[in-house]
């Protein structure tokens, strides 16, 4: 199966307008049995990649996921990555910030947890919860004792550069970026809570927090498709994924990592012939 990934790809430059972007495609396999195939597919590609990633120790990847609450984060990040050595991987989520997160500039405690060259970093959710969040509850935008916080656009739009030149940055030095927004729709996300009450097993996951964000839905998708917008790069792009079928979803997602690590091209290191003399005389060694 080819899943053309371009189709969910923001072009640098584009305004979005998240209303006019599908939540739901059709399913990509006819049946369970044909998804499990093709996701168990890519899952062996994705190992395979990222061995070559850790041995090369040229690149990082970091991928971002954001979306709102039940979209399915957690569960994407756990299918796709199930394949992944756990030494060459890290998953970090970002809560409310702590007091002394609060003391410092809003990129400084995502930045501390970068991935190192050869390895996978992923933040499930990131510092553009700045531009999220904090923009749809502005109070918060207080607590950070910023010099000036009046939250007028010039804030987002200074909070915008910094993200642009960060992800710039990271990637003159090696770190590739890929940016995904899980696309729920808001009867979806209602038909999730629901069964987060009805099912006994997944009373666990349920929050009355989801239920007051809720109501902030609208807000929401405005401060996404103007940070969607702003940040999508060519090097460092977002992809806007349609979560209501989360199996599409998972497999959509698994494409977009894998063809990241394809891209680089990656190889393992070449030994050199001084190197390989050492290796011969060790060998000579051992087989005595």
């Amino acid at each position: 199966m080819n899943i053309d990934v371009t189709d969910f790809r923001l072009r640098e430059g584009d305004e979005v307008d998240l209303g006019l972007w599908a939540t739901n495609v059709k399913p990509l396999c006819k049946s369970k049995k044909a998804y499990r195939k093709v996701l168990e597919d890519q899952v062996e590609q994705l190992s395979d990649q990222q061995r070559l990633l850790y041995a090369s120790n040229r690149h990082a990847l970091l991928l971002v996921f954001q979306a709102m609450d039940t979209a399915g984060k957690d569960g994407a990040i756990r299918h796709v990555m199930s394949g992944v050595n756990p030494q060459g991987c890290q998953v970090f989520s970002f809560a409310h910030p702590s007091p002394r997160e609060l003391k410092h500039d809003f990129l400084w405690r995502t930045t501390r947890d970068l991935p190192e060259r050869g390895r996978i970093g992923i933040f499930n959710r990131s510092y553009y919860e700045e531009v999220l969040i904090v923009r749809v509850h502005s109070s918060i935008l207080q607590a950070e004792s910023l010099p000036d916080t009046a939250p007028d656009e010039s804030v987002w739009h200074g909070r915008f550069r910094s993200i642009v030149d960060l992800e710039r940055h990271l990637h003159a030095n090696g770190t590739r970026i890929v940016k995904v927004f899980l696309h729920l729709s808001k009867e979806e996300q209602r038909k999730r809570l629901l069964a987060r009450i009805d099912e006994p097993d997944k009373n666990w996951k349920f929050s009355e927090a989801d239920i007051a964000e809720r109501k902030f839905w609208d807000e929401y998708m405005q401060a996404y498709g103007h940070a969607l917008g702003a940040t999508s790069t060519t090097d460092s792009p977002w992809f806007i994924v349609p979560a209501d079928d989360k199996e599409n979803a998972r497999l959509i997602v698994s494409q977009i990592v894998l063809d990241a690590l394809e891209d680089l091209k990656l190889s393992y290191p070449e030994v050199t012939a001084a190197r390989r003399q050492e290796l011969k005389a060790i060998r000579k060694q051992l087989a005595k």
